[in-house]
C-alpha cells in the first residue's frame, strides 16, 4: 500500500472521529424541529368577555352606560335594531354638545337656535321664560365652564311609532348675571361659577332619515 492511501485513510478516519463527536454533542433532530434563536413573541390574548356574538354577551355600546339585561338596555338595544346607525357613545356625546348650546342659548335668549333644539312644547315654556324676562327689562351674560358629569338614566322605545327617548342627568359649570335695565346687577355673580343640574329627555324617531334629537322634557 503506497503511502498517498495510507494518508487518505488516516485522513478519513479523522474525518470520521470529528463527525462522531459533533453528533454526541449536538445530538441528532427527526423530522422538522424549529430552528432555534430569539423566542417568538407570545400572541396577545383577547378579552371577549365583552365581544358582540350572535346570541353572546353584552353590547359593550350598551353596557358602559346601562344594565344591558334592564329595561333601559333592552331599550337600546330595540333603537339599535330599528337603526343599525345608532350608538349610545355618540348620542350621549352629541347630548354634551347639545346641553352646552341649549343653556346658552337660553341664557342668550337665542330663540333660532332653542327652536333647532327643542320640541314646540319644551320650545313654548323656553320662549315665554325668556319674553318675561325681556318685559322687565333685564338682559343676562353668561358664560360655559364646562360639564362635569353626563350619565344616562333611563331609555324607552316604542316599537309601534319607532320613537325613543332617552333621560341624561348633566352637572354643568357656568357663570351667569342678571342685570336691570339700569345695568344694576339682580342676579349672579361674574366671578362665581356655579353648577346646574338637569335631566334632559331626547327624543327621535329611530326609523326616520332625520337623526337629530329633539328635548321633549325637562326636570331637575
Amino acid at each position: 500500500m503506497g503511502s498517498q492511501m495510507i494518508q487518505i485513510i488516516i485522513l478519513a478516519g479523522i474525518a470520521l472521529f470529528l463527525i462522531l463527536r459533533l453528533r454526541n454533542v449536538l445530538g441528532t433532530r427527526s423530522g422538522y424541529e424549529k430552528p432555534r434563536g430569539v423566542p417568538a413573541p407570545a400572541q396577545p390574548s383577547r378579552d371577549r368577555s365583552f365581544e358582540v356574538i350572535e346570541g353572546g354577551g353584552p353590547d359593550p355600546d350598551i353596557a358602559d352606560f346601562v344594565d344591558a339585561a334592564g329595561e333601559a338596555g333592552k331599550a337600546f338595544a330595540a333603537m339599535k335594531r330599528a337603526d343599525p346607525s345608532f350608538s349610545v357613545h355618540e348620542f350621549t356625546h352629541g347630548a354634551r354638545q347639545a346641553y352646552e348650546m341649549i343653556v346658552i342659548a337660553f341664557e342668550n335668549g337665542d330663540l333660532d337656535t332653542l327652536r333647532e333644539f327643542l320640541s314646540p312644547e319644551v320650545y313654548q315654556s323656553f320662549a315665554e321664560a325668556i319674553e318675561a324676562r325681556r318685559a322687565k327689562g333685564y338682559s343676562v351674560q353668561a358664560d360655559f365652564v364646562g360639564i362635569r358629569e353626563v350619565s344616562v338614566v333611563d331609555a324607552h322605545f316604542d316599537a309601534t311609532t319607532g320613537e325613543g327617548d332617552v333621560s341624561v342627568r348633566f352637572l354643568g359649570e357656568l357663570t351667569s348675571v342678571v342685570r336691570d335695565p339700569s345695568g344694576a346687577i339682580v342676579e349672579g355673580d361674574p366671578k362665581e361659577i356655579k353648577q346646574q343640574r338637569d335631566v334632559w329627555t331626547f327624543t327621535r324617531t329611530m326609523t326616520s332619515d332625520n337623526p337629530n334629537w329633539l328635548l321633549t322634557g325637562t326636570g331637575a
